[in-house]
């Protein structure tokens, strides 16, 4: 390989690295440990990639009487494939109950600490 070509495989390996650290975030950033937040919704979508599986939910408002969407983090997809998550672990249209912190930037987004299936009262990935 020749210098030329050595210089730019470096330079496209930094590059590429700084571009996956910037699209990562620290909890602190996006979220507030002291807004613990509770919710039961209903699953509308799930979003299996890296660095975090997000899944969504519709979450009736009983102030405003209207149907909410909220986002719901948890980890990264290898970390749930090590506690029994798999990409069907979540069934569209399944009532769960999600335990975490909300938003510190307002947003309908909650980081969760614990997901619950409202049909049989266990966790996701353990029971199937």
């Amino acid at each position: 390989m020749t210098k030329r070509a050595s210089h730019i495989l470096i330079t496209a390996f930094i590059v590429l690295g700084a571009v996956d650290l910037t699209a990562h975030h620290s909890f602190t950033a996006e979220f507030d440990r002291d807004k613990p937040i509770q919710l039961t919704g209903v699953v509308y979508k799930v979003d299996w990639t890296n660095p975090h599986v997000w899944f969504y939910i519709n979450v009736f408002n009983e102030e405003t009487g209207e149907l909410e969407s909220w986002g719901v983090e948890l980890a990264a997809p290898s970390v749930l494939q090590g506690r029994g998550w798999g990409p069907d672990s979540l069934t569209i249209g399944e009532e769960v109950v999600v335990d975490g912190w909300e938003s510190r930037l307002g947003l309908p987004r909650i980081n969760s600490r614990q997901v619950i299936l409202t049909a049989t009262g266990g966790e996701p990935g353990v029971e199937r």
